[in-house]
């Protein structure tokens, strides 16, 4: 079962096709990876489905029902989280009171109240404990290396509880025990019955954690299947071999 599609979507930026009648689909319960060469689309793609960018034509669906062109809020609301290529998390709080934001999901105003219930407070050090940021929560955020910043986002949008995540270079600029700390977080997740898409360019990350993986070049899907089928498909091969030269 498909939950999230986008049906013939393009989008422009003055004489710049970002997205160009794209189309592709991610099941329920998948992790699905999303690769591509550099300026391909794919971050323009996560912003068309979450809202921060509209799309000029073309529709984009949720569990069936429109989402197109819908307020990020919308967005989120319905059950869709995602993370960001450079975190968004607020560097002059603590860790804790960063969750203390997302719960409240009102900004700064949050901070002049106590958390709403201690269970919403648990959840909070629940998550922390989750991403492995529990003896850091009374830290300040700028004070965390960049692979705890990513966690500190993930643990951020997971307190919405979500159905579906959309991550954006989750593995990117960050080591190897962080990456395959990030790695078991999204197994565990999936486990639980969350569905993932995630844009990479760490392709040993994409290929070892997706069974799923689409292609795109040029603002458009050319591959789609298992991680095998799309490492030879020669239309990925040329995209990326074309890129470098």
């Amino acid at each position: 079962m498909s939950m999230l599609e986008v049906e013939n979507v393009s989008k422009s930026f003055g004489g710049i096709h970002a997205l160009d009648v794209c189309s592709l689909s991610v099941e329920q319960g998948s992790i699905t990876g999303l690769i591509g060469p550099n300026g391909s689309g794919k971050t323009t793609l996560f912003n068309v489905i979450t809202g921060y960018d509209k799309v000029d034509q073309g529709e984009i669906r949720f569990n069936g029902s429109p989402i197109t062109n819908a307020h990020p809020d919308d967005v989120f609301g319905r059950g869709i989280a995602r993370t960001f290529q450079l975190t968004r998390i607020f560097p002059r709080l603590t860790v804790l009171e960063n969750m203390h934001v997302a719960a409240q999901r009102q900004g700064w105003k949050s901070l002049l109240s106590r958390w709403s219930t201690s269970a919403e407070h648990q959840r909070a050090l629940e998550l922390l404990d989750f991403v492995g940021l529990t003896d850091l929560k009374d830290m300040r955020a700028e004070q965390l290396s960049y692979g705890q910043m990513k966690l500190l986002e993930f643990a951020f949008v997971l307190i919405a509880d979500p159905s579906v995540i959309l991550l954006d270079e989750p593995a990117g600029g960050i080591n190897p025990i962080r990456i395959n700390q990030i790695t078991e977080r999204i197994k565990e997740l999936n486990r639980r019955g969350i569905t993932f898409l995630i844009v990479e360019h760490n392709m040993e990350f994409v290929m070892g954690l997706c069974g799923r993986v689409m292609v795109m070049h040029r603002g458009r899907r050319i591959a789609d299947g298992t991680p095998a089928v799309v490492r030879n498909d020669p239309a990925v091969l040329e995209a990326y071999l074309g890129e470098s030269q």
